[in-house]
């Protein structure tokens, strides 16, 4: 599949296509016509390395609101592409680590701050970035060699939810999406979504390894002898494997729900099972600690060993293994949106001390609070905010009705309720009291409004601060979300905007993060802080964080190479069950 002919008579061709599949033109007409459609505004499927893209002209508000209305995608940022650096001057912030990155043979899409020459509002609503990238395909650098628009929205071709067609004859499945088809004859073997890098102190973190990135070895150790496999999560998935010195990370294969998603999985572990010649019977194979992950079940159908993880302690494992601290105590604080814990709980807020060699125990978490509607809290903030707020007073006019009324409705009914301790859900829980009451378009849509309104705002004395206290608990120590959220009903009352207050909030977590650290310092005898979960995607917490831990002494380690979410987390299980075994 990657041996084609050049010769311009002979080697592969492109043709272009109309909504009925009709052919237009042919050869090099094809991609001058197809770029002169993109300049009139229409959508073109386009055929890239590791699947197709729908286009148009990232400048036009009109084909955007199309675009979005076709894929059934309301919100979620679209991808842009340029033709080089030049054409991205003043729509997005570039500096020297985005340059590097942009013009890196990977090509990854690079999130970048959104700059001072406005673009439709429509390409990433209520986020402060846009994700950019420029052509790696001799197709795209032809079209904007013929004129296409300088700037194009450049996204995976599928719905809402589905994912992205790379097969000719799975086509049809774009017919009402795209107005045209640009069509190269190279049959593409496997889906591989487009990379996704973002800077966090300058320096790379991925936030989607995929096409340009994987499966090139993560790092190469003496530890990764005998095979291993690691199954990763439910969400994000993707796959781990230990041989003969080095671990590989799959490309990212996505959430395991959808059925093409599984169908991915399978393949990619019949793929290094046959490059690798591994004997699943005999592998160990490593999965999350939740029964219900396909990715767990999965692994309980094999014939051979087989270890469970649990989810937070993979995530600071994923760290340690990247940067190869093996036997070095650390604190880690694992934050994001779910993962089943230990005792039966969902987790999400943990600070965990130890290490690879000698395994890592939570010594502190967000107190718990009740997930109402299980997993239908992560698509509702103002389901999740009832959870926390229903011991506090006076905030029931600041959410919708019908949440309030569901909410109370379930708490003094007798059906079970899960408990949650994740940072996660809080941030939800915030984002609906300033006023985020839809339902998510994405997962983390919710946070990232909230990381928006907070990057809007410059910071605010510190006499309106809020706290996220620790206390003494049962089983360790304890933030208490009451008091930060009983705050943020106070300042609400009392007339503080809400970007003041979402960047209060940032300044909260992340002097909680300090105060753990600081209290917890002397027991454990440790000088490295670990962050890592998908809550530390977001750039502005991350800042706020790392800047007083450093003044205080502490070395921060953090998810470059690999996913802080739950993409990463493979390695992580693939480090602890080889240093367990």
């Amino acid at each position: 599949h990657a041996q084609p002919i050049a010769c311009p008579a002979c080697g592969p061709q492109v043709h272009l296509w109309n909504a009925q599949f009709e052919p237009l033109a042919f050869r090099h007409a094809a991609i001058a016509q197809a770029a002169a459609l993109l300049r009139e505004g229409q959508i073109l499927a386009i055929k890239g390395l590791g699947g197709y893209h729908l286009a148009c002209d990232a400048t036009r508000a009109d084909a955007i609101e199309r675009l979005r209305s076709r894929k059934q995608r309301r919100f979620k940022p679209l991808a842009l592409m340029a033709p080089n650096i030049e054409a991205l001057q003043g729509y997005v912030e570039l500096c020297e680590p985005a340059l590097h990155l942009l013009d890196s043979r990977e090509r990854p899409i690079v999130l970048l701050p959104k700059g001072s020459t406005p673009l439709p509002e429509a390409l990433a609503p209520g986020s402060p970035d846009l994700g950019v990238m420029l052509p790696y395909t001799p197709l795209q650098h032809l079209l904007y060699a013929e004129g296409a628009p300088p700037l194009l929205v450049m996204t995976s071709a599928n719905r809402s939810g589905e994912p992205m067609v790379y097969r000719d004859e799975d086509l049809p499945r774009l017919q009402g999406l795209a107005d045209f088809f640009l069509v190269g004859e190279r049959p593409i073997a496997r889906r591989v979504d487009d990379s996704i890098v973002a800077l966090a102190d300058g320096s790379p973190m991925v936030l989607r390894r995929a096409r340009g990135l994987a499966p090139a070895p993560v790092l190469r150790s003496e530890h990764f002898q005998k095979p291993l496999l690691a199954l990763g999560a439910q969400l994000k998935n993707a796959i781990a494997l230990g041989t003969r010195g080095q671990v590989l990370l799959s490309q990212h294969i996505g959430d395991l729900d959808k059925l093409e998603a599984r169908q991915a999985f399978l393949q990619t572990i019949h793929d290094l099972s046959q490059m690798y010649q591994l004997d699943l019977e005999q592998t160990l194979v490593v999965h999350d600690l939740h029964p219900d992950y396909a990715s767990t079940q999965y692994a309980l159908e094999l014939p051979g060993p087989k270890l469970a993880v649990q989810h937070h302690q993979a995530h600071i494992a994923s760290v340690l293994a990247e940067h190869q601290l093996w036997e070095e105590t650390v604190l880690g604080f694992a934050f994001d949106g779910a993962g089943l814990g230990l005792d039966g709980a969902i987790w999400g807020g943990e600070v965990l001390v130890g290490s690879l060699e000698q395994g890592l125990k939570r010594v502190a978490h967000l107190r718990y609070a009740p997930l109402l509607g299980g997993d239908a809290a992560a698509s509702f903030p103002p389901q999740a905010a009832v959870g926390f707020l229903q011991e506090l007073s006076g905030w029931e006019r600041l959410l919708p009705e019908q949440s309030v009324r569901q909410g109370k409705s379930l708490l003094r009914s007798k059906l079970p309720i899960p408990s949650t301790s994740s940072i996660g859900r809080l941030f939800d829980a915030v984002a609906a009291l300033l006023g985020f009451h839809t339902r998510q378009d994405f997962e983390g849509q919710a946070a990232l409004w909230l990381e928006n309104l907070a990057r809007n705002q410059a910071p605010v004395p510190s006499r309106a601060a809020l706290k996220l206290p620790l206390h003494v608990a049962a089983d360790g120590l304890e933030w208490d979300y009451c008091t930060l959220l009983d705050a943020v009903l106070h300042y609400i009352n009392g007339g503080m905007s809400k970007e003041q207050l979402a960047w209060q909030f940032h300044a909260a977590v992340a002097g909680a993060v300090l105060a753990a650290a600081l209290a917890l310092r002397e027991a454990h005898r440790f000088s490295t802080v670990v962050l890592s979960g998908g809550v530390w995607q977001n750039r502005l917490l991350h800042h706020l964080t790392l800047t007083p831990l450093r003044a205080r002494g502490f070395e921060v380690r953090w998810n470059q190479a690999v996913p802080p979410g739950d993409g990463g987390l493979a390695l992580g299980q693939l480090a602890l069950a080889q240093m367990r075994r």
